[in-house]
């Protein structure tokens, strides 16, 4: 791992520097929180404001930059409040927070490690030494790294889908990004800036991506994976994969590899998820930017305008995050001179210049078809792709799929077929999403003040997206698709703090979506859906300011999905248990105190039942990242609220109020802690079987504080897990000698003596 240097910005991930040009924060204060935060792998820290919230959650609005009281919203006319669906009772007791290198689980729960980082996906792949020297070729059908979101597919006898199928499935799954350091015997080998090692590249390549892998249950309730299942399949970086809709064959998507600019090589950096309703998966493609090599003093004569303006706003810039660009020689098909986004030839055809816009796609990928070629679905939009959370499936009635861009000051987007659902498309495979993923609607949100919100259209023409928009000069709708960060800042969207994973109540319709944190919040640029401002004090006493810790928004659609109008609150706040009460809004207690919300996901098999992920820096000094179970209400379940933020940053003091609406408050009966990972994880990806007497849930980068290559002398790592929680490796004196290194991994979690999980 190579230490982050001040003069290029590829070493640290967009998503904690922003692009959008608004109050950004400096580079020396993304510097700082990265390193202090986690040592190979996403940063940020939240900043300021006060907001409108619901149950759950109590809310605060952006403060005046005088400190002068804002005027308080009218409330936005809304339902009575309606209580939790019937029957939902978390029946666990809360687990403690935790600094242990285990993942801890409620008493009468037991956590299972089923498929972890290597684990071989074919007969005759041998097991994983896990010291850094399988062959790099044997890791296209390997687990890959960086365990994220997932989706469990029933699969029945015959190898179909089968929506009720509790002991045969299909477990798809991303596989985020790379701790580098465990993945080669002592980290990666890189002279002056460049990688010397193209074996090294190779393996790297190959464990980023999508697993398809074949799950069953066994008649005693154990759950295992079939390593020799015809459906296990590996999606990486070198998969040839389509480009679909209406950015295919677009100039912009020219490259080398496809002249007629109709398919690509590779997805990389897929986060969360989504699903079709025709049982296939999309893995959306999140902070790809960074991984290409494209230095701008030396590319930037040779662009346009519009092009250096599309680069800048999605930070296409520096040297590449792993620099595999950097391998010479190349080979006949470029296989790392693709990873250089540059003017290189005479024209797009001779080179790679136009790669870059062939990522930030959702892909999409038929499970049940081993054979089948993914595709990037253009019309949902290029972002920072964190997911794509399917709403309400209705015969006559459009899809709708909502999704957020994860970078500050991002947006939150829905895409809306044009076609309306017809249930005989269930059976159609990837046929069906180029019926209904390539021809819809594309919107951004914005959140008013009074409770109220408007999804606006980004469409070529309308909303001030136009040639004669400043920022950027649109020439049509594909090229709105393409720079869509551009159509929503054309728009008018909200900037939210970091839009993480979305989520539809299946008991009310709802979306809900977290709100990570975001370090460019300051004092003076809070508004009503991003409202805090505050201090995070550690333990040892140091003081991080802003909405460090996060929170989860919520909206109902006024008009159905394919309407423009919706009402919003803020459902959760974040923050330590022992904040000040206009810290901690939601009146969190020891029992679910939590930060910076990331996964979050509704059970099927309980409708109503949310899970709550964590990928958390702020609260690290006190606890590993956690789980919580909670049982939500719906949107305007609260009231109106005056909320105060104090700038304690400045001398005397000032303080800022606005009106926002409220939720009720978090309680140990509708709000719980269920697990906490082990040592440097994230925990993130969670799906169940359909029963509900089994939920996955993946631990990613257990470890990943383990930077000097130093450690690798003596097996020193930050954590073993999974070994460090596996009572039969604990035991086993030679794993306890070789200190194995650590695996990101999928745990099966049931109750003991069986029945759904959490209720």
């Amino acid at each position: 791992m190579n230490a982050i240097t001040k003069t290029d910005l590829s070493a640290i991930d967009p998503e904690d520097i922003g692009t959008n040009p608004t109050n950004g924060p400096t580079f020396e204060e993304i510097v700082e929180a990265r390193l202090s935060r986690r040592s190979l792998f996403k940063a940020g820290v939240g900043t300021a404001s006060t907001a409108l919230l619901g149950s759950m959650a109590l809310a605060a609005c952006g403060g005046g930059g005088d400190g002068t009281p804002a005027p308080a919203p009218t409330p936005a006319p809304t339902p009575a409040p309606t209580p939790a669906p019937a029957g939902i009772t978390l029946s666990f007791n809360p687990v403690a927070k935790s600094l242990a290198d285990v993942v801890s689980v409620p008493a009468g729960y037991t956590a299972s490690v089923m498929y972890r980082l290597g684990d071989p996906l074919a007969t005759g792949v041998a097991a994983y030494a896990n010291d850094g020297t399988d062959a790099a070729a044997t890791y296209a059908q390997r687990a890959g790294d960086h365990f994220d979101g997932m989706e469990y597919f029933g699969m029945n006898a015959s190898g179909q889908y089968d929506r009720n199928s509790s002991t045969r499935g299909l477990l798809v799954m991303n596989h985020e990004a790379i701790t580098p350091a465990y993945l080669h015997p002592t980290g990666q080998t890189i002279v002056a800036g460049v990688r010397t090692v193209a074996d090294e590249v190779l393996k790297e390549f190959f464990v980023h991506g999508v697993s398809v892998v074949e799950v069953n249950r066994s008649g005693a309730g154990a759950w295992s994976y079939n390593q020799g299942s015809t459906f296990n399949r590996r999606v990486h970086t070198l998969t040839e994969i389509d480009l679909s809709g209406p950015a295919r064959g677009n100039a912009a998507m020219v490259t080398k590899f496809s002249p007629t600019g109709t398919r690509t090589r590779g997805t990389v950096n897929n986060c969360a998820h989504g699903y079709t309703p025709w049982h296939t998966y999309l893995a959306c493609e999140e902070n790809w930017a960074g991984y290409f090599r494209r230095v701008a003093a030396t590319d930037n004569p040779n662009r346009s305008a519009k092009e250096v303006a599309s680069f800048t706003r999605y930070g296409v810039a520096g040297t590449g995050r792993e620099l595999w660009a950097t391998v010479t020689p190349d080979t006949a098909t470029d296989l790392y001179g693709r990873w250089r986004a540059e003017v290189t030839g005479a024209t797009a055809t001779d080179d790679y210049r136009n790669v870059a816009n062939t990522y930030g796609w959702c892909v999409e990928i038929d499970p049940f078809n081993p054979t089948s070629v993914p595709k990037k679905r253009t019309a949902m939009g290029r972002k920072a792709q964190e997911g794509a959370w399917l709403g309400p499936v209705v015969a006559g009635q459009p899809l709708v799929w909502y999704m957020g861009d994860d970078s500050q000051n991002e947006y939150i987007y829905k895409y809306v077929s044009n076609a309306v659902w017809d249930p005989a498309d269930a059976t159609r495979g990837v046929a069906a999403g180029d019926k209904y993923l390539d021809d819809g609607k594309l919107y951004a949100a914005r959140f008013n003040a009074d409770g109220t919100g408007t999804w606006l259209e980004l469409r070529f023409g309308t909303n001030n997206i136009t040639a004669a928009y400043a920022g950027y000069a649109f020439a049509d709708q594909t090229d709105v698709l393409i720079n869509a960060r551009h159509a929503a800042d054309a728009a008018g969207a909200t900037r939210m703090d970091r839009p993480e994973w979305a989520g539809v109540n299946p008991a009310n319709g709802e979306i809900y979506v977290t709100l990570t944190n975001n370090s460019s919040r300051t004092f003076t640029n809070t508004d009503p859906a991003n409202p805090r401002y505050y201090d995070n004090v550690a333990t040892n006493g140091t003081i991080t300011r802003g909405n460090r810790n996060g929170h989860v928004i919520r909206m109902a659609e006024s008009a159905g999905v394919g309407g423009t109008a919706m009402r919003w609150d803020v459902y959760l706040f974040g923050a330590r248990a022992n904040a000040p009460a206009s810290t901690n809004i939601s009146q969190l207690t020891a029992n679910n105190d939590f930060s910076s919300p990331d996964g979050l996901w509704f059970s099927n098999a309980t409708p109503g039942l949310l899970w709550l992920q964590t990928d958390d820096g702020a609260y690290t000094d006190v606890t590993n990242c956690m789980m919580l179970a909670a049982v939500p209400g719906r949107v305007g379940d609260g009231g109106a609220r005056t909320i105060t933020n104090t700038n304690t940053a400045v001398t005397p003091n000032t303080t800022a109020t606005q009106g926002s609406f409220v939720g009720t408050a978090a309680t140990d009966s509708n709000l719980r802690r269920f697990l906490v990972g082990p040592s440097n994880c994230e925990i993130t990806g969670i799906t169940e079987s359909p029963d509900g007497t089994a939920i996955f849930v993946n631990i990613q980068h257990p470890g990943e504080a383990t930077v000097p290559l130093a450690d690798f002398a003596t097996n020193t790592f930050t954590s073993y897990w999974p070994y460090s929680s596996d009572a039969s490796a604990i035991a086993d004196t030679t794993v306890l000698a070789n200190r194995r290194r650590p695996r990101s991994a999928t745990v099966v979690i049931t109750k003991n003596g069986g029945g759904k999980v959490a209720v």
